[in-house]
């Protein structure tokens, strides 16, 4: 889960042959049997499968929470919302700059997932600054399991209290996985942990509840994203908008501080 997913994946993992456009349940099926796709460049005309050697997760028991941190998170710099701005976190993750020129994000994955979004199965964070989109992560979900796709920063910390929320809303959701795909130093640092393929595979299988077939009925009945914007109880009506207000830093931290 991070822009540069391009540059380190071309080295971690077998690639299969060129594809055709991308169909969202087709892709729900390759990350139900552990494979993402890529592109070259946001030009690129196709993608291609990738499936790691080793694969990087963040257990949500175990999300560094620093000091420096969880100090920003109350002090309510930033703004955070969930599925407010999709789109905008999908373009921002594409955008060339400086450290990255290219981007594997090509107009062939952008529209399965948000094709996805539309479906209920692909989420996005947003930060905020004074109004303003400074950074986020957007991400898939699939019965208990969820897919960290990219995540961009365009202020200090922007990502990371990103991650925070996006750790606290899985955890109260009742999520298992979260599969941040290739390790880097940033996810590391937050808590995130190398496994093999083979781990990585019992894990995601334990998640999704299924047995690999990628058949979307064998899977089981799911977290809940939207768990994390509404009280214990009574529980939310199958009308309640995916669409979230600002979340607080306090109820953040809360989250990824309480201990089962």
């Amino acid at each position: 889960m991070d822009g540069h997913r391009a540059q380190t994946g071309a080295c971690k993992g077998p690639v299969t042959k060129r594809i055709p456009p991308l169909d969202p349940q087709l892709l729900l099926r390759a990350y139900s049997v552990g494979v993402f796709p890529m592109a070259d460049s946001a030009d690129a005309p196709s993608v291609y499968w990738v499936e790691p050697k080793e694969r990087a997760v963040l257990p949500l028991d175990g999300f560094h929470l620093s000091r420096s941190l969880k100090k920003t998170l109350l002090s309510e710099r930033f703004k955070t919302t969930a599925n407010q701005a999709f789109g905008e976190i999908v373009e921002l993750c594409a955008e060339s700059v400086g450290n990255r020129p290219e981007t594997w994000i090509n107009h062939q994955i952008a529209h399965a997932v948000d094709e996805l979004h539309t479906a209920g199965h692909a989420h996005s964070i947003e930060t905020w600054l004074d109004g303003k989109l400074v950074g986020g992560l957007y991400g898939i979900s699939l019965g208990n399991a969820f897919f960290g796709e990219s995540m961009v920063s365009r202020a200090t910390d922007a990502s990371k209290v990103a991650l925070a929320h996006l750790v606290a809303r899985l955890k109260i959701g009742g999520f298992r996985l979260l599969d941040c795909q290739f390790m880097t130093d940033h996810l590391h640092s937050l808590g995130a942990v190398e496994i093999s393929r083979d781990a990585y595979m019992a894990l995601l299988g334990a998640a999704i509840g299924g047995t690999g077939s990628g058949s979307s009925a064998g899977l089981s009945a799911g977290a809940d994203f939207r768990a994390f914007d509404f009280p214990p109880s009574p529980a939310p009506s199958p009308e309640s908008t995916t669409v979230f207000g600002p979340t607080s830093g306090w109820r953040i931290v809360q989250a990824l501080t309480h201990t089962s």
